[in-house]
């Protein structure tokens, strides 16, 4: 236990000399008792021990009090939801698809905004957009303000790096770019990072991907989902559109659009999170139901000034009780 005002505990000094006095007090009224035996004025009566403790309740009762003057903090473990929560935007070209009212891009809007409003103060939140490549558009941040600025700012263009994105995202949760495919490539071609151990454990946070899920450049978003799960993150692909697909004009171009389910399920497969279908917009309300961000314990110091000066009333209230029912005084 700690306290805000520690020089007033040094009035706790003065306890004793409250000790002396009533030592005193008490072999006064002893002398005095003896005083009036011997006139046959009252009864002898030998000093019970009981006498003494409402004393001690009350000395003690005083010394809460001084504490309670103290100001003390006790530290306290409170758990709580933390973390940090990266919304993947999808704004390529096709999420001006329609199959979802008023278009795919519209409708991840508004669930993203349904989403932040519902995050407690201790989730920090950031966002990434990605067509042909991911940005981070806001960094991770407790601002929710900034976070829905960022949001409403996203429109409909260019193609879908799915890797990209998720790539960004990571970087954005690790705090330092995140390079897939960038070592020694050999006869394959391809590789992923080999410092995907270094990237550290962020167990805490997870990536919501909002996307028809359609991948048309690199990196794979397989090779991303497996540098997100060895670092801890979760991911939770929330597919936009239906299976089915649409037409969209992109450029002047018909294009036909279909959501991509299996890589998504295979995205939250392999790093532990959950795929949320969103085939209307009434699916896309429970997308803060599905994410669970982490529950952690966290010390917090708290005054408990109001809770020691309570049990210093309590005492001394008792003590007086217990001195008046059995020597007809309040001390």
């Amino acid at each position: 236990m700690t306290f805000l005002w520690p020089w007033m505990l040094l009035a706790l000094a003065a306890l004793p000399l409250v000790v002396v006095w009533y030592r005193r007090l008490l072999r006064a009224r002893a002398a005095r008792r003896a005083e009036l035996a011997e006139l046959g004025l009252v009864a002898t009566r030998a000093p019970s021990r009981r006498s003494t403790v409402p004393a001690i309740l009350m000395l003690v009762a005083v010394g809460l009090l001084i504490a309670a003057l103290a100001r003390p903090e006790a530290v306290v473990p409170q758990p709580r939801r933390e973390g940090t929560v990266i919304l993947a935007m999808d704004v390529s070209g096709s999420m001006a698809a329609t199959d979802l009212r008023p278009s795919r891009i519209e409708a991840a809007k508004a669930a993203a905004r349904a989403f932040v409003a519902q995050q407690p103060e201790t989730i920090r939140i950031g966002v990434v957009a990605f067509g042909g490549t991911g940005v981070v558009t806001q960094e991770v941040t407790p601002d929710r303000t900034a976070v829905l600025a960022a949001v409403d700012r996203l429109s409909p263009q260019g193609a879908t790096a799915l890797g990209g994105g998720m790539q960004a995202a990571l970087g954005a949760i690790v705090g330092r770019p995140v390079l897939v495919g960038a070592g020694d490539t050999g006869s394959t071609g391809s590789s992923v990072e080999p410092r995907g151990p270094d990237l550290g454990y962020h167990g805490s946070a997870v990536i919501v991907l909002l996307t028809d899920g359609e991948n048309t450049g690199d990196p794979d978003p397989l090779d991303v989902a497996d540098l997100a799960s060895a670092a801890g993150v979760k991911v939770y692909p929330v597919g936009l559109g239906s299976p089915e697909g649409t037409v969209v004009e992109i450029d002047g171009f018909q294009v036909a659009t279909a959501l991509d389910e299996r890589l998504l399920r295979e995205i939250a497969e392999r790093t532990d999170g959950r795929y949320v279908p969103a085939p209307d917009e009434q699916s896309l309300a429970g997308i803060a139901d599905a994410v669970d961000p982490a529950w952690t314990v966290a010390v917090e110091r708290v005054e408990v000034t109001g809770l020691v000066a309570a049990v210093a009333g309590l005492l001394l209230l008792t003590g007086v009780a217990l001195s008046l029912a059995w020597t007809g005084r309040a001390v």
